[in-house]
């Protein structure tokens, strides 16, 4: 069996959850407006992001669509890396390419990305965000603490 098709799998399935729930959202939820959910910490809010993370390069939406581009051919291309490293690596890559997937239909469909989910920390709001956000930051977060984690199994010890 071909080792890629979990994590290509797992890519489409998050591609599906992360269109679905933006589908709903733009349904459902006006934008701009804002429910709700948790009192004082967690809302549903509409935000048309034309930027990146924290809304940086705003109005850069050609650019982002070719690192989004570039970033799934490179991870196509490059995914054996992930799939021989064990099962963690190919969930990683599975979040990756879901979530990248995801963020990049938005910008070709709408020209910029639906955010929705909106935490507060006391007063201090948390930059809305999305389902294929979430992926790739927890796609990366496995990455990395699965290659440290394998870093200190090749350690010598002492």
């Amino acid at each position: 069996m071909n080792r890629s098709l979990p994590a290509f799998a797992l890519g489409v399935s998050v591609l599906a959850l992360d269109q679905a729930s933006k589908q709903l959202v733009l349904e459902k939820l006006e934008s701009g407006r804002t429910v709700e959910v948790i009192h004082g910490f967690f809302y549903l809010t509409q935000v048309h992001n034309t930027g990146a993370a924290w809304g940086i390069l705003r109005d850069h939406g050609f650019w982002l669509m070719m690192l989004a581009l570039g970033a799934l051919i490179f991870l196509c291309i490059v995914r054996r890396h992930f799939t021989h490293m064990g099962m963690v690596p190919r969930i990683a890559l599975g979040l990756l390419l879901g979530g990248i997937a995801g963020n990049l239909t938005d910008r070709i469909v709408h020209g910029h990305v639906i955010d929705f989910l909106s935490f507060y920390i006391g007063s201090y709001p948390w930059p809305a965000f999305n389902v294929a956000d979430s992926s790739i930051c927890i796609g990366v977060g496995l990455y990395l603490v699965d290659s440290f984690r394998r870093g200190e199994e090749s350690t010598p010890r002492a």
